[in-house]
């Protein structure tokens, strides 16, 4: 009998778990409680870089449409944020996407929104 794994170098547990001045937080954790807002279709938290902190976590989001009610701002979501978790987990930037960058078969690519944060690192 012989047994053959596919190992895909796309996905790494580690880069689920942000490192934040000696804090571990799962960024699935964070996806899940942003999921609960009414307004949130979609959302991505990866670490961005951080001079002070290591990482911090960061989302982005696309939103439902909300027929004529007005969207929540980026501050307005990290408010929301800070008064349903730790401090900590609280995604300290946040950026509205039309959509997510996805695979053929519909997973959110991290890798390319820690593209985007690596680019404007500097900022």
């Amino acid at each position: 009998m012989v047994f053959c794994w596919l190992i895909d170098d796309s996905f790494n547990d580690d880069e689920d778990i942000i490192i934040s001045g000696g804090e571990n937080i799962s960024s699935v954790e964070v996806e899940n409680i942003m999921m609960t807002h009414p307004s949130i279709l979609e959302v991505a938290v990866v670490a961005k870089p951080d001079i002070k902190w290591g990482e911090v976590p960061a989302a982005f989001v696309k939103l439902k449409l909300n027929h004529g009610l007005p969207l929540p701002t980026e501050v307005e979501l990290i408010q929301w944020c800070k008064s349903r978790m730790a401090g900590f987990q609280t995604p300290k930037y946040v950026q509205l996407l039309e959509d997510l960058p996805k695979t053929s078969t519909g997973k959110v690519q991290k890798h390319e929104l820690r593209k985007l944060l690596t680019s404007n690192y500097e900022q």
